[in-house]
C-alpha cells in the first residue's frame, strides 16, 4: 500500500504543470514557521514581480516561542523587512522550482536571504528560506533579546500564487 501511495504521489507531481515565477505582475504569498536560536515563530512574505527575473516584497516575522530565560518584549520579537529577489526559475530551466537569492532592509539589520519554492499546482507550493544579517544596526555586543530576528534564521512553509 505504501509503495502504491508513493507511486501515485510521484505521478501527480510529475504531471503537474505549475510555474513558480511568471515574471512581471506575478504575486506570491508565503506563510510558515521561523526557526532561530532562542526562539521559534511565524513568518509571512509577499513578493511582487516587477521584471522577468526580479521581484520586490515585504517579509515579517514574529517570534512566538522564546526561551524562558529571555525577557523579550514586542520590539525584540517583531521584525519587518523590505526585500529584493532575483528569481532564477527561468534561468535554471525548471518552471516548478524558483530559487531566489536576495537582499533585505529590516528594522534590525541589512541582510541577505536565499530561498527556494516548489509549486505542486498553479496555486500551491512549499518554500524554505534562510536569512542572515550582513550589517547590524546596533554595534557592539547584542543581548540575547536583541539577537532575536538579528541572526541566522530558517523559514519553511506554504507558498501561494495570488
Amino acid at each position: 500500500m505504501k509503495n502504491l501511495l508513493l507511486i501515485a504521489c510521484l505521478c501527480v507531481v510529475s504531471f503537474a504543470n505549475a510555474q513558480a515565477f511568471r515574471g512581471k505582475g506575478d504575486q506570491k504569498f508565503q506563510i510558515g514557521a521561523s526557526f532561530q536560536d532562542n526562539g521559534t515563530g511565524i513568518n509571512g512574505t509577499y513578493d511582487f514581480g516587477v521584471g522577468e527575473n526580479i521581484s520586490f516584497g515585504v517579509s515579517s516575522t514574529y517570534v512566538l516561542g522564546v526561551n524562558d530565560n529571555l525577557d523579550a518584549d514586542f520590539g525584540d520579537r517583531f521584525d519587518i523587512k523590505a526585500r529584493f529577489n532575483a528569481n532564477l526559475s527561468s534561468v535554471i530551466g525548471m518552471d516548478e522550482l524558483d530559487v531566489y537569492p536576495g537582499l533585505s532592509f529590516s528594522t534590525k539589520n541589512f541582510g541577505g536571504h536565499v530561498g527556494a519554492r516548489y509549486f505542486f499546482t498553479d496555486g500551491f507550493g512549499v518554500y524554505s528560506e534562510m536569512s542572515f544579517p550582513i550589517a547590524k544596526y546596533e554595534s557592539g555586543s547584542l543581548s540575547s533579546e536583541e539577537k532575536l530576528n538579528n541572526q541566522f534564521v530558517f523559514n519553511i512553509g506554504a507558498s501561494f500564487n495570488l
